[in-house]
C-alpha cells in the first residue's frame, strides 16, 4: 500500500476540460435536477412498504441513520468529484487512491449494478403498463422503453439531460404535493380528516413495534432505497462547469435526504397504522392517499412510480455506459466499448442496454435462478460502493492538502473521524446483512461478484506492471 501511495498515480480519465471526447451539454439545471430528482425512486415509493412493515414507526429512525451515512458517502465523493471531475467518479478514485485494482472491481461492480438495475425497472414498468392495458404482453412494453432509452442516450448527451429533467420535475411536484396534503392531514387542516395524534406513532404496538430485531430490517431495506444518488458525479463530467455542479448537488444532499425520505416516512407512519396491510399490498404512498380519500390515489400513484421506474431506466443506462466508457478509457475493459462520436460513447451505451435486455429475457426463461443470481449478486454493490468512497477519500484528502489544496472547494466534515465513522458504519451493515437470513445470500454472491473482479484487476495490474 505504502507504494501505491508514493507511487505517481495510475494515469486517470480526463475530465471534458482536459480534452475527452465526451462532450459537455448537460447544463447546471440538468444537474440540479438530476441531483434532486436522483433521490426519488421507485424504491422510496414501492420498497419502503416492506421496511414499514418490519420496523413500524421506527422506520423513521432507520431512514435517518442510513440517511447519516449516505450524506457522509456523498460529501466524501463530493470532495472527490470537485478536484477531480471524471465520468468514473469513484471508480477514477479508487484507482488514484488504492491503484487499478480497486478502480476496476468498484467501476465493474456498479456497472452491474446498473444494467441488473435497468431490467428490474424495464419489467416493473411493463407490469404497470399491463394493469392498463390488459391482455398485452410484457416483453412488448419492455422493448418499446428499452428502445426509448437507448435511444434518447445514443443521441447528444442534453437529450438524456432533458429527460431527466422533466422526470425530475414530476417527481419532485408528487412528493411536494404528497407531503403538502400530508401535513394538513395531520395538522387537522384537511377537509374531512381528524388529525391522528401520535394515535399510529406510539398506540399500535408501540414506536418500536418489533424491537429491535424490526429496526434492523429497517435499515437494511433503507439502504437499497439510497442507492443511485452517486449518478449525479458522473453527469457532472458532462457539464458546462463541473466542480459547481458537484458542490451544489452535494451541499444540497442533507435537506433532500431529510425532507423526501425521512419526512415521507414520519408522515406515512403518522398517518395510517404501520401494520395496514395496504402499506405493503398498495405501497405506503398509495394507502396514504386513499386514507386522505384523494380520488385514484393508487392510480395516481402508478403514474408516479412509472415515472420514478423509467426516469432510473434512463439514468442508468447513462451511467453504465459513462462508467464502462471510462474504464475502457483507462485501459480496464474491452477497447471497442472506447468509441466515441459526436460526443457520446453510443458503443457503450448499446452493450449496456443490451445486457439490461439480456437480463430482462433471463428474468422470463430462468426466473428462479440465473435472474435471482443476478439479484443476489448486486444486493450488497451499493454498500462495497460506498466503502471504496471512504477508503478513496481517507487517502486522496491528505494528498490533495499537499499537493493541491486549492481544489479543496468541497470538504468531508470531521475529517479524519467521520470517515471511519462511515467505513465503520459500511462494514457494520454487511455484517447485519449477513447476521440476517433473508439477506445474507446476497453477502456471499457481492462478495463473490467483488472478490472475483479484485483478482482479475489485480492480475490485470501486475501484468501491465511487468511490461
Amino acid at each position: 500500500m505504502s507504494r501505491t501511495l508514493h507511487s505517481p498515480p495510475p494515469q486517470a480519465e480526463a475530465s471534458p476540460q482536459q480534452g475527452s471526447p465526451l462532450s459537455n451539454g448537460l447544463k447546471q439545471r440538468h444537474l440540479s435536477m438530476i441531483a434532486l430528482g436522483g433521490v426519488i425512486g421507485a424504491g422510496l415509493f414501492v420498497g419502503s412498504g416492506a421496511g414499514i412493515a418490519a420496523a413500524g414507526p421506527s422506520i423513521v429512525l432507520a431512514y435517518a441513520a442510513s440517511g447519516l451515512l449516505v450524506m457522509f458517502v456523498m460529501r466524501m465523493l463530493g470532495e472527490m468529484s470537485a478536484a477531480n471531475p471524471a465520468s468514473g467518479s469513484f471508480s477514477v478514485h479508487a484507482e488514484r487512491a488504492i491503484g487499478p485494482w480497486a478502480g476496476f472491481t468498484a467501476g465493474w461492480m456498479f456497472w452491474t449494478l446498473l444494467v441488473v438495475g435497468v431490467a428490474v425497472e424495464a419489467i416493473g414498468a411493463a407490469h404497470i403498463m399491463q394493469g392498463w392495458f390488459p391482455g398485452t404482453p410484457s416483453w412488448m412494453w419492455v422493448l418499446i422503453f428499452m428502445a426509448l432509452f437507448c435511444g434518447t442516450n445514443l443521441g447528444a448527451v442534453a437529450n438524456f439531460g432533458e429527460f431527466e429533467f422533466w422526470f425530475a420535475a414530476l417527481k419532485i411536484g408528487a412528493i411536494v404535493l404528497f407531503l403538502g396534503l400530508a401535513t394538513l392531514a395531520i395538522l387537522g387542516l384537511l377537509p374531512g380528516s381528524d388529525s391522528p395524534g401520535s394515535a399510529h406513532l406510539l398506540h399500535d404496538g408501540g414506536f418500536l413495534p418489533n424491537g429491535a430485531d424490526g429496526l434492523l430490517a429497517g435499515l437494511l431495506a433503507s439502504v437499497v432505497a439510497y442507492g443511485g444518488l452517486e449518478t449525479v458525479t458522473i453527469a457532472a463530467a458532462e457539464s458546462q462547469d463541473p466542480v459547481r455542479g458537484v458542490a451544489k448537488a452535494v451541499r444540497t444532499t442533507m435537506w433532500r435526504i431529510g425532507i423526501v425520505y425521512v419526512g415521507s416516512m414520519l408522515v406515512i407512519v403518522t398517518l395510517i397504522p404501520w401494520n395496514d396491510k395496504a402499506v405493503t399490498e398498495q405501497g405506503p404512498y398509495a394507502a396514504v392517499l386513499d386514507r386522505l380519500g384523494v380520488p385514484a390515489g393508487g392510480e395516481i400513484m402508478n403514474v408516479v412510480i412509472l415515472i420514478a421506474l423509467l426516469s432510473a431506466m434512463n439514468a442508468n443506462i447513462y451511467g453504465s455506459s459513462r462508467m464502462a466508457y471510462s474504464l475502457v478509457a483507462r485501459g480496464q475493459g474491452p477497447k471497442a466499448l472506447g468509441k466515441v462520436s459526436g460526443g457520446v460513447p453510443r458503443r457503450a451505451v448499446l452493450a449496456s442496454s443490451a445486457f439490461g435486455f439480456f437480463a430482462v429475457l433471463l428474468s422470463l426463461w430462468w426466473p428462479t435462478t440465473v435472474f435471482a443470481w443476478l439479484l443476489n449478486m448486486v444486493g450488497g454493490v451499493v454498500l462495497v460502493v460506498w466503502g471504496f468512497i471512504a477508503a478513496s477519500q481517507l487517502l486522496l484528502r491528505r494528498r490533495l492538502e499537499r499537493e493541491a489544496p486549492e481544489k479543496l472547494v468541497v470538504r468531508m466534515w470531521g475529517f479524519p473521524y467521520l470517515t471511519w465513522v462511515t467505513l465503520a458504519g459500511v462494514a457494520g451493515v454487511l455484517v447485519l446483512m449477513a447476521l440476517d437470513a433473508d439477506t445474507r445470500v446476497q453477502v456471499y454472491f457481492t462478495g463473490g461478484l467483488a472478490l472475483a473482479l479484485a483478482v482479475t484487476g489485480y492480475l490485470r495490474q501486475r501484468t501491465a506492471s511487468a511490461h
